[in-house]
Formats: structure tokens, C-alpha cells, sequence
């Protein structure tokens, strides 16, 4: 055990100077005026990959109208040759838009889409890997084999039984595992993988938090019984009155609730982002105020700072991903839910 918590503070220390080295790296690359650090572009999407210090750029796709009225697609394998096409420019907020026309939608793999699909094979392969040995009777005829056999089963279990019975009814819960087994494994794999220095938060998105809010909402729609939508538009057991105050505010209810879902997820995993490059970044602030001297006295106090964030970041990964997952297991189960008329009949009863 203690050679374990060992291992994982010496991990937390080398991601916080290897941090610290990549942030150098950047303020390197902003030369001449450019701010110490550059918080907001380091959180940003961004049209280049980093991996161990290399940068490789990603292709950039473009739906778009030239001046004559024409739509076509345009493949690029970088932003350099798109704009060197003499058909795109480089704006001034730094978007790529057409010369002449203009932009239909811009299809480009950027940086968290990259994480983004990291994150989902991985659990696509750990799936499969997982289906194998269960396939093989290891997990059913014996006991699981393995840290990673353990920890998959124990993470199955708990999402299919502490998340997907307890929230939705039992003779339709098993069908919805599959989806927020998925989520969970799938947000918990983004927020994880964004704690290493050089990669990408893909959460800190709102388009991949969004796009996943999406997904919950038509799933819940889709789930929606009888009785779901009699409750949103005509509410049983209240006077007619009160339906006239109570349908608009049920049926505004559907959106408000995967916009909290996308909003929360999005807000967390870039607040802590944030406050780790400004905690790292108060040593190159110091260092270009007062000296080197100073900058190395800081980032005594800051890396041991940041080695303490890591390990919340951590535990807010995973809880993130649990939350995420809890809430859209309570979205559905509500749509899904059979109500029972006897507090239907109890309402008409005393407020009639």
C-alpha cells in the first residue's frame, strides 16, 4: 500500500514539472510581446496535436460556398497549406474562412475531437477485451482474473446497479446500462487523459458536453411514456388553471435539463484546468517580475500546489463522470417510469 501512494505522489510530482516544462515550451513559442502565459490558448481547441513535446497538425475539412454559389468540400493537411491554397485566409480571431464565398461548416479534427475519440476507443477496446474473457467462462465459471478484469467488473456493478436500477424501474433498467456504462467509462477516460501535461481536456468542451447532453436528452424523449407526457402537457389531478402555469414550465423542463447536464460537466473540468496552469504559471509570472530567483523560490510553493490539485482533479475526474452519468439514469428514469395513478387520485381529491 504505501509503495502504491509512493508510485502515485511521484506520478502527480512528474506531471507537475512536466507541466511546468510544456507551459515553458509555449511562452517559448509566444515570442516578443506576447503575455508570460497564455491561459485562454492553452485550454483552447486547437487545430495541432501534442505528444511527448512533438506537435502534429490535423487535417482541416471545409463544407463551404465559393463566389459563384457552388458547395463543395476541401481537404487540407494542415491549416498552412489550407491557407496556402489561395482559397482560405486567416482571420483575425484566427478562424479559417474562404477568400471569396463563404464558410458552410467547418468539419476540421481539432485537439479535444481527438481526445475525444481516445477516450471512446479505449472503451470500446477494453469492452471487447473484456467480452473475451467472459466469452472464455474467466468472470463466470471462475472468479475474474487480473487488477483490470476486477476493476471492469466492479465499475460494471456499480454503474448497472447503484446507477441504472436505483434510478429507473427494474424491468426496464438493464436496457439503458449499456448507454451510461459508456458515458461514465467514456467522460471518466477524458478527464483522466486530460491530466496529463501535454494533452487535451476534451470535457472542458462544451461541444463534446453538449453533444453528450444530446444524446441523454433524445434518449430520455425517446423513452418517454404515456404518462411522461401527460404529466408535461396536460398535468393529471390539478384544476385547469394550474395546468395553464404548470405545462410551460414542465415543458421548458425538458431543455433545462441536458443544458444543466452540458453546463456542469463543461464548467468543472475548465475551472480546474485553469486553476492548475495559473497556479503553474505564477512561477513565470515571478520570473519576469522580480528574476530567476524568484521564479524558482515560487515554484516550490506552486508545484507543491499543483501536485495537491492533481489529486483532486483526480477524485473530480471520476466524480464528474459519476454525476454525469447519475443524473442522466434520473432524467430517463423519470421519462421511462410508469406512474402509478394513486397520486393522481389523491390530488384530484384535495385540490378539486
Amino acid at each position: 500500500m504505501s509503495q502504491t501512494l509512493r508510485r502515485f505522489f511521484l506520478t502527480l510530482l512528474f506531471l507537475s514539472f512536466s507541466s511546468t516544462h510544456l507551459l515553458a515550451a509555449d511562452a517559448e513559442d509566444a515570442s516578443g510581446e506576447e503575455p508570460v502565459i497564455d491561459i485562454v490558448g492553452t485550454v483552447a481547441d486547437h487545430d495541432y496535436f501534442k505528444a511527448f513535446g512533438a506537435k502534429v497538425y490535423l487535417p482541416r475539412i471545409f463544407f463551404w460556398e465559393d463566389a459563384s454559389g457552388t458547395k463543395q468540400f476541401s481537404f487540407f493537411l494542415s491549416t498552412k497549406k489550407a491557407v496556402a491554397s489561395d482559397n482560405f485566409e486567416q482571420n483575425d480571431q484566427g478562424a479559417i474562412v474562404p477568400v471569396e464565398g463563404a464558410m458552410v461548416v467547418d468539419l476540421s479534427i481539432t485537439s479535444h475531437l481527438m481526445y475525444f475519440w481516445f477516450s471512446l476507443g479505449a472503451v470500446v477496446l477494453i469492452t471487447m477485451y473484456m467480452s473475451g474473457r467472459y466469452s472464455k467462462g474467466i468472470g463466470k465459471d471462475v472468479e475474474p482474473q487480473g487488477a483490470l478484469q476486477n476493476l471492469f467488473e466492479i465499475l460494471f456493478i456499480f454503474v448497472r446497479d447503484d446507477i441504472s436500477r436505483e434510478n429507473i424501474d427494474d424491468h426496464k433498467a438493464d436496457r439503458y446500462v449499456p448507454y451510461l456504462f459508456t458515458v461514465f467509462m467514456g467522460i471518466a477516460f477524458m478527464n483522466l487523459f486530460g491530466l496529463l501535461p501535454w494533452a487535451a481536456t476534451a470535457t472542458a468542451d462544451l461541444t463534446v458536453t453538449g453533444t453528450l447532453a444530446v444524446i441523454t436528452f433524445l434518449i430520455t424523449q425517446f423513452s418517454g411514456t404515456k404518462d411522461y407526457w401527460g404529466h408535461i402537457f396536460w398535468f393529471p389531478g390539478v384544476p385547469t388553471w394550474v395546468r395553464a402555469i404548470l405545462t410551460p414550465v414542465e415543458f421548458l423542463g425538458i431543455f433545462t435539463k441536458p443544458f444543466a447536464l452540458a453546463i456542469r460537466l463543461f464548467a468543472n473540468m475548465l475551472s480546474g484546468k485553469i486553476m492548475i496552469i495559473a497556479v503553474l504559471g505564477l512561477i513565470f509570472i515571478f520570473a519576469d517580475a522580480f528574476g530567476a530567483g524568484a521564479g524558482y523560490g515560487v515554484s516550490v510553493v506552486s508545484v507543491a500546489l499543483t501536485a495537491a490539485l492533481y489529486a483532486l482533479k483526480a477524485f473530480v475526474a471520476l466524480l464528474q463522470a459519476y454525476i454525469f452519468t447519475l443524473l442522466s439514469a434520473v432524467f430517463i428514469g423519470m421519462a421511462a417510469e410508469d406512474h402509478s395513478h394513486g397520486e393522481e387520485h389523491y390530488n384530484a381529491e384535495h385540490l378539486s
